[in-house]
């Protein structure tokens, strides 16, 4: 028996705005990741612009999945990088929260 190939056409593409989400996610975590790491190679010892790091890094993630949200509800575009993008940014709001319960709890 021969298998069909199927093809779907569609008018659907990427959505640039859910790649800025994936883009602002990404930068907010990897910026994150840095901080937190080389305050880990300080002992602990900070400097001021670690917290305005944090601080941009969570403007970064609001702004991403805002950007994300409204994107996904669209249906002309495809739904990866909408999603990706949530899923970034919410996973970098989680990282602030808990740097700061975790400084709060000290």
């Amino acid at each position: 028996m021969k298998k069909r190939k199927g093809y779907i056409f569609t008018n659907k593409k990427h959505s640039q705005r859910a790649v800025m989400a994936v883009i602002l996610g990404l930068i907010s975590l990897v910026s994150l990741g840095i901080v937190v790491f080389r305050s880990y190679l300080g002992a602990g010892e900070t400097v001021a612009g670690y917290g305005f790091t944090g601080l941009l890094a969570t403007v970064f993630s609001l702004t991403g999945l805002g950007l994300g949200i409204v994107t996904v509800k669209n249906q002309e575009y495809y739904r990866m990088f909408p999603v990706l993008g949530i899923v970034l940014n919410l996973v970098s709001l989680g990282a602030v929260s808990l740097i700061l319960y975790a400084g709060a709890r000290l």
